[in-house]
Parts: C-alpha cells; structure tokens; sequence
C-alpha cells in the first residue's frame, strides 16, 4: 500500500510541476532598459502577452558570429548577436512569418524560413562594439551577406530591418 500511495504522490507532483513550468517560461524579466518585445504567436511570455528582453536578455541567449560586408555599411565587419532562430524557440514561436518594426517606423515581413534557410542574426554588435542607433542599432536581423550571393537580392534586402524595436510572429 505504501508503494502505491508513493507512486501516486510522485505522479501528482510530477504534474503539478509540468504546469508550473509552461506558465513560467521564461521567467526572467528584464532588469534593464527593454530594447526588444516579440510577441503575436509566442508560448512564453514575460510580461502580460508579451517577451520583452533587455540587452543582458539577448546577450544571455547562445551567440553567433559572422564577417560579412552590407550593402549599408563600408568594407567587411565582425557581427554578432543570437540567431533569429533561436530568438523565436526562446520565445516559443507557433508561427510561419514575422512582422519586424524599426524605432524609424520602417516595418517587413519575413518568412520563418529564412532563419534556418541562413544564419540570419540579431545583431547586438558591430566589431565587437555595442551597434549605436545612429549606425543601424541597437537590433538589426542580419543576413550572411558575403556568403551566399542570392542574400544580395532586393528582396532580401528589404528584411534586413535595422534599429529593431518589435518583433509580431504571425
């Protein structure tokens, strides 16, 4: 009897703590200034419907770095900051697009699918150096533009949307 009253208390534990889990990811809130919020189509949130990220947020996140010239920028340059994809499995994405908009009012959609197409990232620095806003900060969504001719194309140009403020997963 004691088996089965041990075995049940396990099996209730177990499931009150799965649910606590979904309610709580992420858990973490931004300590800082938010220069992100993502939301739309997302599982977790941390504030109302909401992911919002401070820089320590998306430094925390697994970073990924790239050399590559822009048609915006002079010469070839270091940059770096957490893939796209990862970003939006942080966030728990359900969707198959996102709409991004800028602190300059420009807005783009772009398919999910370039992020696993290309290592297309979140920019947070520029050589090593936090990105200003007057030089396409502080969040630009970066394609690997040296590596792949096709990124060259108008179109994709179009999503590479710099001074990142807002990201909606539709």
């Amino acid at each position: 009897m004691k088996a089965f009253l041990l075995g049940g208390v396990v099996v209730a534990l177990s499931v009150l703590h799965m649910g606590h889990a979904e309610t709580l990811e992420p858990a973490e809130r931004p300590k800082g200034p938010v220069i992100l919020k993502v939301d739309g189509k997302i599982a977790h949130a941390n504030v109302a419907q909401e992911a919002h990220f401070d820089r320590a947020m998306l430094y925390a996140l697994p970073q990924y770095a790239f050399e590559t010239d822009t048609p915006w920028t002079d010469g070839s340059s270091h940059y770096s900051g957490p893939l796209m994809r990862t970003v939006l499995a942080h966030v728990g994405y359900a969707g198959d697009r996102v709409h991004v908009a800028a602190l300059n009012g420009y807005e783009a959609e772009i398919p999910i699918s370039d992020f696993y197409d290309y290592d297309v990232i979140l920019a947070l620095e520029r050589n090593q150096k936090q990105i200003p806003i007057r030089e396409y900060g502080p969040l630009w969504v970066l394609y690997p533009f040296s590596q792949d001719e096709a990124l060259l194309s108008e179109k994709i140009r179009f999503r590479a949307v710099w001074q990142v403020m807002q990201i909606n997963v539709r």
